[in-house]
């Protein structure tokens, strides 16, 4: 894969961010934008065990796609301090994806300010996202097609985005927002997935308080190279093509795949996969 390194900023004003990065949809990280909040000195993990210890949350691990999971469901539970201590004693493959602490913990909203960067921000929305060393959250891209704001906590984290237009390289699941579970984006097996080698994407590594800005409908791979913990706010797509597909994943496509795997079960999912290589090297024959 072709990966060049996300273009870093200390600060920028909002016309800088949105005539440079937003309406050209290009990624970018600030650095800086954090330093005046209060949870530049206090997100830390120490202080999320403190005030959510008792909050029981849903963890997510890497096993495959399986035909009896709902959308999105959880792979098990656990209180905020137990899992917490997980992270600070040994690597694991648990990770919180895509949840709403601030709901349980309200206090946590005080601790942020929603940037003034030239994007109308969806306030109800402030999701949360937990990982311990080397976990990694699979290659996707988001259901809604959002411009996000991804801000890091406490540690380090890899992050690797490609634009909408390298789909074509990305063996997509149809009916799903991911490529193949199989593939190791850390190290592709170009053998096996050779369209890979023609991707030309994105890679950077976010550390404490820095803010990633992906485009809409981008995928992004990320792996925590430390225990750690993210917070996305998220804003509507601009593009209206990018919103009617949006709408169309939320309304049609999750329910219609809900029911597949209902109907056929794990032939369903195994079909999908397949069908991913065969899309994927169809696209690459005609490329060339």
């Amino acid at each position: 894969m072709k990966l060049k390194q996300i273009e870093r900023v200390k600060k920028i004003s909002k016309s800088d961010f949105i005539s440079q990065y937003v309406k050209k949809q290009i990624p970018v990280v600030v650095e800086e934008l954090t330093e005046d909040w209060p949870a530049y000195n206090k997100w830390k993990l120490s202080y999320m065990k403190e005030i959510a210890g008792e909050t029981v949350v849903p963890l997510y691990d890497n096993r495959p796609v399986n035909h009896e999971d709902g959308f999105n469901e959880a792979h098990t539970k656990m209180k905020m301090s137990e899992y917490i201590d997980l992270l600070e004693e040994k690597p694991t493959n648990y990770r919180i994806f895509l949840y709403n602490l601030m709901k349980e913990i309200p206090s946590l909203k005080d601790d942020f300010l929603w940037p003034d960067i030239g994007l109308k921000l969806v306030k109800q929305l402030p999701m949360l996202f937990f990982g311990g060393e080397s976990s990694r959250v699979f290659m996707h891209y988001d259901i809604d097609y959002s411009n996000i704001l991804h801000f890091h906590f406490h540690g380090e984290k890899q992050c690797m985005l490609f634009a909408p237009n390298q789909s074509k390289y990305m063996y997509k699941v149809p009916h799903a927002l991911i490529s193949r579970e199989d593939i190791d984006f850390d190290n592709p097996d170009y053998e096996k997935f050779p369209a890979l080698k023609n991707a030309e994407g994105y890679i950077t590594n976010l550390k404490h308080g820095e803010m990633l800005y992906m485009p809409e409908g981008y995928w992004h791979y990320m792996k925590y190279l430390t225990p750690g913990f993210s917070m996305s706010l998220r804003s509507f797509p601009k593009n209206i093509v990018n919103l009617s597909k949006a709408a169309y994943n939320v309304f049609i496509m999750r329910h219609f795949d809900i029911m597949m795997r209902k109907i056929q079960g794990q032939k369903w999912i195994d079909y999908k996969n397949e069908k991913a290589i065969r899309n994927t090297n169809q696209n690459l024959q005609r490329t060339f």
